[in-house]
């Protein structure tokens, strides 16, 4: 297939300083949860994303001085020459296949909690360190100033060493040069504060500094956040943000720009954003300077890529999350193949891992992070091992994965889905509020199935134990899902109790009557809960959050998604009682207890949805289990409840293992090796 000609002006080179891009495909900076210790994951999974098209591909956070300490979360350092060994590693992976590597320099400031380093954190002003209470970050003074520019000068330096192409000066997502530019942060009296000139002061500086020490073969980029989404008395696109692109404007070689004071902003999920939706941000930078811009926004339509282009927006299309769903996204669109894109569904879950510390996850693709771990790869997977013939019971997300990956491998594969649409849980979660987007995840592998003559699939085929031992294949694959629980067990409450007047998501999906008021009980504090209660004050319910922790849909914290969850809920006037058991209820209430004190609490309620455990469909697996087959075996929810994120990966999982004998194969693990002992 040859590439569509309206796609072509995404794969013009462009010029970067003293360097240049093969195309406009620019994976901007994004963590992977590895850091430094694990260099070769690291440059595995960069050296995927390269060999995907991606043009530029950079690091993630990368920090240039003990006093930038991020424990326990995964980044980098370049505090030394190991680093400098290290970090070559992912240099030369993703040169390997002609893009070039860029590397994020930060120092965060007072969001630095030097857990491990030990080292006071620094601010510009006096102030609490961000997030890690109780510790305040000391405000710096000229020497200081001096040494951090000195460390932002060595590390660059560094990374010149290792065989960087592109070296950042970091301005954005509230890190310390950010904190020194804002209002918010920075009330010194000195000329590092006051008026706008002077808070520019040191990213001016860094920019200087940095040109002057790799930019003869380096491009120096500049990432800023140009709204940091405050108001009035924060950095604003209308106001400072656009004077400080005006006064910096012609420094850097490349302007990566942004919005947000914080990270959740900027890679806010789909459920709270559309595909784009920084633009009305950052679309003026460009017409303040001469040098390439790139920003971001989750594009995965090449259309919206190219209209982006032309429009005179940036001139790179930046991408973090689409990446990761699809680290062979501008290959895909360079062969014509753009049907086949994994589309990203702004789902954080890639977020979530890095707030978890630990590494990557998608929920599109779940062979990110497995790179070097596991040996596996995006595109390439390896052919069958037999001439076995597989039966797959249930088309949800782990159904889907195992059936696409199986037939990729040359598996004669039958699908059977008791429904006559594919989905299966995908079909109930896509039609809540805004996670429309979510219904992907089928539509890819629906779509990349129906290009396999060796797959077979049934819809509307409810298969019983007797159907499936008639049927003839060697091999069962159980993916049936999992239901919500009616007993009231969830992750705070264990105990459980009778409620058997109350319906669960199951049933609302499935058209229970809904009799107000409505009490939604949360002892999941993932998306469901505050989804439903959003979607039935939406329906124009008289509709209570309850639950047992101290925010709603807590977990979502994780997502970054948290805040806008619980600002939704109320401006919709959801009414939340906090901190709450739920203990009883009849028809027409609910008895609650605080967690804290026991006081009891009685609420109206016509209706009481329990959303709190899911427990496997596995009785199939029951009846089956002694059954003349190879194997039988469950995958997904039917095997472990969980996020559809996982649900892929147990899929995938068993697909790209099966006929491999690895049952007592220890995982691979990037171990440190000790220095002689004195």
């Amino acid at each position: 297939m040859q590439r569509n000609p309206r796609y072509n002006i995404l794969f013009e080179p462009v010029r970067i300083g003293p360097v240049t891009a093969p195309n406009r495909f620019y994976q901007t900076p994004h963590a992977i949860g590895m850091g430094y210790m694990k260099p070769q994951s690291s440059a595995a999974l960069r050296g995927v994303k390269a060999e995907g098209g991606w043009g530029v591909v950079c690091t993630e956070y990368c920090s240039i001085h003990p006093s930038s300490d991020d424990s326990p979360h995964g980044f980098l350092t370049l505090w030394d020459e190991d680093d400098v060994k290290s970090l070559a590693l992912t240099a030369d992976a993703i040169h390997a296949h002609g893009s070039l590597a860029a590397i994020e320099l930060w120092h965060g400031g007072s969001h630095s909690s030097n857990r491990m380093t030990r080292t006071p954190s620094l601010a510009p002003s006096t102030r609490p360190a961000k997030y890690h209470l109780p510790v305040t970050a000391r405000a710096m003074d000229k020497q200081d100033i001096a040494a951090f520019k000195s460390w932002q000068r060595e590390a660059a330096l560094r990374a010149k060493r290792a065989g960087f192409d592109i070296v950042y000066v970091y301005g954005g997502h509230d890190y310390l040069p950010f904190q020194f530019l804002s209002r918010r942060s920075n009330d010194r009296s000195d000329e590092y504060g006051g008026s706008l000139e002077n808070r520019v002061r040191l990213l001016k500086e860094m920019l200087e500094d940095t040109k002057d020490a790799v930019g003869d073969t380096c491009a120096v980029a500049l990432r800023l956040a140009v709204d940091e989404l405050h108001g009035p008395n924060g950095i604003t696109s209308e106001g400072e943000g656009r004077e400080t692109v005006a006064l910096l404007a012609e420094l850097p070689d490349l302007w990566d720009v942004n919005v947000a004071g914080s990270l959740g902003n900027d890679s806010k999920s789909s459920r709270f954003s559309p595909e784009g939706f920084q633009e009305s941000y950052v679309s003026f930078v460009k017409g303040l300077t001469s040098k390439p811009v790139v920003s971001v926004g989750r594009f995965t339509s090449p259309d919206t890529m190219v209209s982006q282009i032309k429009r005179g927006i940036q001139d790179f299309i930046g991408a973090a999350r689409p990446s990761i769903a699809d680290p062979f996204l501008p290959t895909k669109i360079n062969e014509g193949r753009e049907d086949e894109i994994r589309e990203c569904i702004g789902c954080n879950i890639c977020r979530a891992a890095n707030n978890e510390a630990v590494h990557l996850r998608c929920t599109q693709n779940p062979t990110i992070a497995e790179e070097w771990r596991r040996g596996w790869h995006p595109i390439h997977i390896a052919p069958k091992h037999t001439s076995s013939k597989i039966l797959v019971i249930g088309g949800g997300p782990a159904g889907l994965e195992a059936t696409l990956a199986l037939g990729q491998r040359g598996y004669d594969v039958t699908l059977a889905e008791k429904q006559n649409t594919l989905g299966g849980r995908l079909l109930n979660e896509s039609t809540l509020p805004g996670l429309g987007n979510w219904i992907r995840v089928r539509d890819y592998r629906e779509h990349m199935i129906s290009k396999l003559p060796n797959v077979e699939i049934y819809r509307g085929s409810a298969m019983t134990a007797g159907d499936i031992k008639d049927f003839g294949a060697n091999h069962i694959v159980l993916a049936t899902g999992s239901m919500w629980r009616r007993d009231g067990v969830g992750v705070v409450h264990e105990e459980g109790g009778d409620f058997l007047n109350a319906i669960t998501p199951d049933d609302y999906f499935k058209g229970a009557n809904i009799k107000g008021p409505v009490v939604v009980y949360d002892d999941e504090h993932y998306f469901m809960g505050g989804a439903l209660a959003e979607k039935l004050r939406m329906q124009g319910h008289d509709v209570t959050l309850v639950t047992p922790m101290a925010t709603a849909s807590s977990w979502t914290v994780m997502t970054d998604e948290q805040f806008f969850v619980q600002k939704r809920l109320m401006d919709l006037g959801v009414k939340l009682v906090l901190s709450h058991h739920l203990v009883a209820h009849t028809s027409n209430d609910v008895r609650l207890t605080c967690v804290y004190t026991g006081r009891e609490m009685i609420l109206a309620s016509g209706t009481l949805i329990l959303v709190t455990g899911r427990i496997p469909q596995d009785n199939l697996a029951n009846t089956l289990q002694y059954g003349n087959f190879e194997s039988l075996t469950r995958i997904g929810d039917c095997l472990a409840p969980s996020s559809i994120a996982d649900a892929v990966y147990s899929g995938h999982e068993y697909a790209r293992e099966f006929g491999n004998d690895k049952t007592n194969a220890p995982l691979r693990r990037e171990r440190p090796i000790g220095e002689p002992a004195l």
